[in-house]
């Protein structure tokens, strides 16, 4: 591997910010601190002004792969991702075939090698009968299971009860859950179709994937994993109401943790009129009060880990009528940038989008060095500048899909470098070769 010495950056990590030299070698950092120049390096990045943070860990992907590659694959999505500064990834099982077995599992790995730009990890899906998959899967091969406690898409709802209750008590990784509840739901969208007929507006949706919905489909996971003693990871919270189900004791304390994704945090209901079916996402984006709360619960440590739940589709499919389009917006490559519009406007600290994007969920996961501006940590480093602008219509969209929902905005800053597993993999507008993405490791003892 080659060696890379980054200069005057300003070192964001571990609550703090200190402007030192890293030293990067065989693909971990070697040395931090100052006055490093005299070592000889491959390359020598001068961060004067910048911002080095470590890279981000999204918990929540699709990628698409297998079976819906014409949306995106493990290539071109974390091609998409290190462009944004996300240098490693989990993805989710609703493919086609769904990630059910032991064999699909190892399946994406072997795809993933030498394919995919950022480190991955997959989770396994659990359904109403594969609990024999779920009680043999090994810890150290996966980030987790997911369990679809609500229909979004793709054929893993589980709704069975005993089902549920046993996958909480059984299974020997973190249970991550989309909650929403499907009864609620479709009640919703039949007085939406008695009173609109198949044309309802894309205000709608909130209303119809309600509070409510999201509400009441947490709070039985709440329940289950409190029951059951489970390490419970509830995904993308889009209300303030479920945040009452949720502690704000320190994450190393909680057994039920929960994340935010970056589009619930910037778009609210007032986005609707102008982004229509572009931004609908399953939970939906609601409320205004619901935005400000979930921005609240980020900085008070109620929410532990902010992601994206980037899920593509193709501009043609996202034209069609409201029951029609599908649910989902690709997000990866702006997620960064995006994220820090609430730095500028005072919001959140760097050091706080750190342990929200990085430092959290690496614990929470428990990646074996990784998340950290540390030495003999591997090297997974985004550097930023706050200073730069980017206009997203000047940037060519990397998502194989090729549209963003951010389409006519222009952020306050701009991702210069993105550095995975001690290897350049983006910088300047360019990607490094071959993609350098590892398979994360975790250490769980």
């Amino acid at each position: 591997m080659e060696s890379i010495l980054i200069v005057n950056a300003d070192v964001v990590g571990d609550g703090e910010i200190g402007n030192d030299d890293v030293y990067i070698k065989n693909g971990r950092i070697d040395q931090i601190g100052p006055d490093l120049a005299s070592r000889a390096a491959d390359h020598v990045i001068d961060a004067q002004g910048k911002s080095l943070l470590p890279g981000l860990i999204d918990d929540q992907v699709h990628f698409r792969e297998p079976g819906l590659t014409h949306k995106g694959d493990l290539t071109s999505e974390s091609r998409a991702a290190v462009a944004g500064g996300i240098t490693s990834y989990m993805e989710m099982p609703n493919t086609q075939p769904p990630t059910t077995t032991a064999v699909r599992l190892e399946d994406k790995f072997q795809s993933a090698a030498g394919r995919s730009y950022a480190n991955y990890s997959f989770y396994l899906g659990a359904t109403n009968d594969n609990l024999r998959e779920i009680k043999a899967l090994d810890p150290l091969k996966a980030c987790g299971v997911k369990v679809f406690m609500g229909s979004s898409t793709g054929d893993l709802l589980v709704d069975d009860k005993d089902a549920l209750d046993n996958i909480f008590s059984e299974s020997p990784v973190i249970v991550a859950t989309h909650c929403e509840d499907d009864t609620l739901i479709d009640a919703n969208a039949k007085r939406c179709r008695e009173k609109f007929g198949d044309d309802v507006p894309m205000s709608e949706h909130p209303r119809i994937r309600s509070a409510e919905a999201c509400f009441r489909s947490t709070r039985v996971a709440v329940d289950l994993a409190r029951r059951n003693g489970t390490r419970l990871h509830i995904l993308h919270l889009s209300t303030a109401r479920e945040l009452s189900l949720l502690s704000d004791l320190p994450l190393d304390e909680k057994k039920i943790t929960s994340e935010a994704c970056v589009h619930h945090l910037f778009f609210d209901e007032t986005a609707y009129a102008a982004k229509g079916t572009r931004i609908k996402c399953n939970p939906a984006i609601k409320s205004t009060s619901d935005r400000l709360a979930l921005l609240q619960a980020v900085s008070d440590g109620r929410i532990d880990v902010i992601a994206t739940d980037h899920a593509p589709h193709t501009i043609e499919e996202k034209r069609k009528s409201y029951f029609q389009a599908p649910a989902g917006l690709p997000l990866v490559q702006h997620a960064l940038v995006c994220l820090l519009e609430h730095y500028h406007d005072g919001r959140m600290s760097l050091p706080l989008i750190a342990e929200k994007t990085a430092h959290a969920p690496a614990r929470l996961f428990q990646l074996k060095d990784r998340g950290y501006i540390r030495e003999g940590y591997w090297a997974d480093l985004t550097l930023v500048d706050t200073h730069q602008p980017c206009r997203v219509d000047d940037e060519p969209v990397f998502a194989r899909c090729g549209w963003t929902p951010f389409e006519g905005l222009t952020f306050r800053s701009t991702v210069d470098t993105t550095i995975v597993s001690g290897t350049l993999a983006y910088r300047n507008g360019r990607f490094g070769s071959p993609p350098a993405g590892m398979r994360l490791g975790f250490d769980r003892r």
